[in-house]
C-alpha cells in the first residue's frame, strides 16, 4: 500500500469486529510513528494503550459514570470554537446528518443521538483503546506535533489493514479516565483512539466525508 493509498483508505471507523490486534504489529507502528515531525524534537506525545481486562475495566467505569452522572467534566480545552463560523459549521452539520442517516436516527430523536454518542466511551467496541496525553506546559505548536504523530500512526496501521477512530470526545471525561489510568498530574488528556478491524457489515462504516476542493483552501503563487 502506498502512502497515498493509505491516506485515501483511512477513515473514522465506528463499528469494529471482535478480532484482536497483533501486539507486535501495534508496537511496531507506535515506534515507527515516532519519526513524525516534532519541533525541537520535543516529542510531546504520551500514550496509554489498553486491551483485554484493563480495557474492560475502563469501559465499565465509564458506563457507571455515564449512568450516574452524564455531565462532562470541566473542560481542559474546547474541542470546537464556541462560535463556530462558516463554512466550518456547515461541514460539521453535514457529517453529523450523514452519519445519523446511515444508522437510522432522525434529527428529532435527540435521545437516540445521545445514546449513539456514548459508543465513543466504549471505543466503538474496538479491541484496543489508546489515550494520548500532552504535558500541560506545552503550547499549540506541540499540539500540532500530536496531530502529526497520530496521523502517522493511523496511516501505518491502515497499511497493515487495521482501522482507527480518533476521539477528542474522551477529553470531556478526562477526570474519569484519570481515575483509571492515574496519569501524572501535569499531563492533559488530548484524545482517545479506537484501534481494530472495521466491521464491513456496519452501515456507519460506509460514511464517506466530503472534502472541500483544492482551489477552496490552497492559493498558488508563482506557478
Amino acid at each position: 500500500m502506498s502512502v497515498a493509498d493509505a491516506v485515501r483508505a483511512r477513515r473514522s471507523v465506528r463499528a469494529f469486529l471482535d478480532r484482536p490486534v497483533p501486539p507486535e504489529v501495534l508496537r511496531q507502528a507506535l515506534e515507527t510513528a515516532a519519526r513524525a515531525p516534532s519541533g525541537g524534537n520535543l516529542q510531546p506525545w504520551r500514550l496509554y494503550l489498553l486491551a483485554g481486562e484493563p480495557l474492560r475495566t475502563l469501559k465499565e467505569h465509564m458506563q457507571r459514570r455515564l449512568s450516574s452522572n452524564p455531565q462532562p467534566d470541566p473542560a481542559d480545552y474546547p474541542i470546537y470554537p464556541p462560535k463556530l463560523g462558516e463554512p466550518y459549521r456547515t461541514y460539521r452539520f453535514a457529517v453529523g446528518e450523514d452519519m445519523y442517516g446511515l444508522v437510522g436516527i432522525s434529527r428529532e430523536d435527540k435521545l437516540g443521538r445521545l445514546r449513539w454518542l456514548t459508543g465513543n466511551f466504549r471505543f466503538w467496541d474496538a479491541p484496543v483503546g489508546l489515550f494520548c496525553y500532552v504535558d500541560r506546559q506545552m503550547g499549540s505548536p506541540q499540539w500540532s506535533d500530536l496531530g502529526m504523530y497520530l496521523q502517522t500512526l493511523m496511516l501505518l496501521l491502515r497499511e497493515q489493514g487495521i482501522d482507527t477512530c480518533p476521539q477528542e470526545a474522551w477529553s470531556s471525561y478526562h477526570r474519569s479516565v484519570a481515575e483509571c489510568l492515574q496519569p501524572p498530574a501535569e499531563w492533559m488528556l488530548f484524545c482517545g483512539m479506537a484501534i481494530g478491524y472495521a466491521d464491513p457489515d456496519a452501515a456507519v462504516n460506509r460514511l464517506q466525508t466530503q472534502r472541500m476542493p483544492l482551489e477552496q483552501f490552497a492559493t498558488f503563487l508563482g506557478f
